[in-house]
């Protein structure tokens, strides 16, 4: 019966509120009402006044309140989500009208107008504090009657929001706001030693001392939100690693200008990103000299409808081009990429073009047409398993697709020649990392050659976090479905970084060098694996082994134990950025490696997999399989 009653409230509240005519007809009924009780109150509920008088001061009375609550629109809010800003109103309101009120009365007094406009002062006053009262409890029973009975009858979660400030109020109060939200606050975590101890909008704020297992379990916190404007990275991951631990959610509330049409929805609070436990500063960029490079120029990218290429496109998208040609043969995230630039609306000039990058014909059509003056090679096949059974698709995609772009970027005078490598190509024990090693060697091998205008330049990195097919995502949907979190060995470690820290420093190392430099980027410490999926499983407010499992699988044909970002040959050379450093490789007789490259492309589809492997170790010396290094 309660079940049935409390549905169909809840089926008027949401289909129906009070007009806005309705409030003020009730607000002037309150006014009038009150000050007829005013009056019996000032006389002790003794009627030794003169009635019709007080009927008609009643109305004057009315008339005056009326004018202002119009004009400060005190009716015109929605009652069941009054707020201070509401309340505020009520008070102006009713504070104008009384000062109003006062100087008529007086003024009738010294010039002896009708008793109508002559009030008893003590009744104006008395009527003043018992209608703003009442206008006011009026609506703070309407909210509360509506907050009772929508309340959703499911289990909430308790909440702690780290930020005692605006955004972490506006957090608060937009949790309070919403019936349908699953959480429900619990206190303020500050690290303002003035602020903790006290209430801050009637809760209690206490430092990051008291998170401690006894602190969550005893007040069974199971989240924590992070609400603080521009909290710097290093900051942001201190207060990560200080909750992580304790098995709480971890959420974060996203910068204001993401907020729908203003206004912040306990939908937009997000889960926080494992790039945040990073806690890397940003980036600062030579934006004078970038600027300089790319202003008024026709820019190529190619593979630009993939993580890292589509990254750089955006990143061109600041900077005052000509034109960005984006190539790429993926139909669907090319239109994807078309969207999203047409939505920024930043007057970009771009084109996008479904090509592949081993299709001479097509690519030679597109330089011919567009004649771009800066190339950013980003078209590649990376998955080390998948490589590691196509070796030939490998070296076509990978290799010919390198120097079928290279080629062309001679042939039609483009300035430089950005690109994009691996830290698999050091020391390679896979077929993605030699090829990507044989791209590095074919690009120094051209930025050596005589009279070539162009600039060849290379950039290498780590594993990219968010991208497609990477641990990331990966774990994450494993996550979501509740597990095993599957990795290859306990002990695998890898290099890090963000997609657009990894892009921003491609287009940085695209400008600070002559040509013939291979760039490689500082990635901080490399990082477990493991630590990154028990991690990833610690910010959903899961135990690792106990809600989700980890599952190890065994290392993949191919696969390292641990990346590297120099091999033993190169010397680490610095620049005038600090996260980049310059790969100081070894001499090369590059003819013979162009002849080889140029003979295998030739025939590639008629020599055998295990020849054309022995082929690939003659251009890359230090190439073995890791099957063979594994059976030593």
């Amino acid at each position: 019966m309660v079940v049935t009653f409390k549905s169909r409230v809840i089926r008027i509240f949401h289909k129906y509120s009070l007009p806005r005519w309705l409030v003020l007809v009730i607000d002037m009924s309150v006014v009038y009402v009150v000050f007829l009780i005013a009056y019996l109150l000032r006389h002790n509920f003794e009627i030794v006044y003169d009635v019709p008088l007080s009927f008609r001061q009643a109305f004057f009375v009315l008339g005056i309140y009326t004018f202002f609550i119009i004009i400060f629109k005190s009716y015109s809010g929605m009652i069941r989500h009054t707020t201070l800003k509401d309340t505020y109103k009520i008070i102006f309101s009713n504070l104008s009208a009384l000062s109003v009120l006062l100087v008529i009365t007086l003024l009738s007094r010294n010039y002896v107008w009708k008793p109508v406009f002559n009030n008893s002062m003590s009744i104006l006053l008395i009527h003043f504090a018992v209608v703003t009262v009442s206008l006011f409890f009026f609506r703070i029973m309407v909210k509360m009657f509506y907050e009772f009975a929508s309340a959703t009858s499911h289990e909430r979660k308790n909440v702690l929001i780290y930020g005692s400030g605006d955004l972490g109020i506006v957090v608060k109060r937009v949790i309070e706001g919403d019936t349908k939200s699953q959480y429900q606050i619990k206190g303020f975590i500050d690290d303002d030693k003035k602020i903790q101890g006290k209430k801050v909008d009637g809760y209690p704020v206490y430092s990051r001392r008291v998170l401690t297992k006894d602190f969550i379990e005893k007040g069974d916190i199971t989240t924590f939100i992070i609400a603080i404007n521009k909290i710097v990275p290093s900051k942001k991951k201190e207060v990560i690693e200080s909750v992580i631990q304790l098995g709480c959610e971890i959420l974060e509330t996203p910068s204001v200008d993401t907020w729908l049409n203003g206004h912040l929805e306990v939908n937009n609070i997000k889960k926080v990103k494992f790039e945040d436990l990073l806690g890397r500063d940003a980036i600062s960029l030579d934006l004078v000299k970038i600027q300089k490079g790319l202003q008024g120029k026709t820019i190529l990218v190619t593979g630009a409808a993939g993580s890292i290429g589509s990254e750089i496109s955006r990143q061109l998208t600041r900077f005052n081009t000509k034109q960005l040609v984006l190539v790429d043969q993926a139909e669907t995230p090319s239109f994807y990429l078309e969207e999203e630039l047409k939505n920024k609306n930043n007057g970009c000039n771009f084109k996008i073009i479904i090509g592949d990058v081993t299709r001479e014909d097509v690519m030679e059509h597109i330089f011919e047409k567009y004649r771009p003056e800066i190339v950013f090679h980003a078209a590649a096949y990376k998955h080390v398993p998948i490589m590691e059974a196509h070796p030939h698709e490998a070296f076509r995609v990978n290799v010919g697709g390198t120097k079928n772009i290279a080629d062309l970027s001679i042939k039609y005078g483009a300035e430089k020649f950005v690109m994009i490598s691996s830290d698999k190509a050091v020391n390679p024990t896979n077929v993605m990392g030699a090829t990507k090693k044989i791209c590095e060697l074919l690009v120094q091998a051209y930025s050596k050659r005589k009279g070539v205008i162009t600039q060849f330049i290379t950039t290498r990195f780590g594993n990219v976090l968010g991208s497609n097919g990477s641990v990331i995502p990966l774990f994450n949907k494993q996550i979501q479905e509740g597990g095993p979190v599957t990795i290859t060995h306990p002990d695998v470690t890898r290099f890090f970084m963000t997609i657009p820290e990894a892009c921003q420093l491609v287009l940085e190392a695209g400008f600070i060098g002559n040509g013939g430099q291979i760039y490689v980027f500082d990635m901080g410490e490399p990082v477990k694996v493991l630590d990154v999926a028990m991690n990833l499983i610690r910010l959903s407010g899961l135990e690792p082994n106990k809600d989700i499992m980890i599952k190890y699988t065994g290392l993949r044909p191919g696969e390292k134990l641990y990346e590297e970002l120099f091999s033993g040959g190169e010397h680490q050379l610095p620049t005038h950025h600090p996260k980049i450093s310059i790969a100081q490789v070894e001499e090369n007789n590059f003819d013979i490696i162009l002849v080889k490259i140029d003979k295998i492309l030739k025939s590639l589809y008629k020599i055998q997999e295990s020849k054309l492997i022995e082929e690939m170790t003659e251009i890359v010396p230090g190439y073995r399989r890791m099957y063979e290094i594994v059976n030593q």
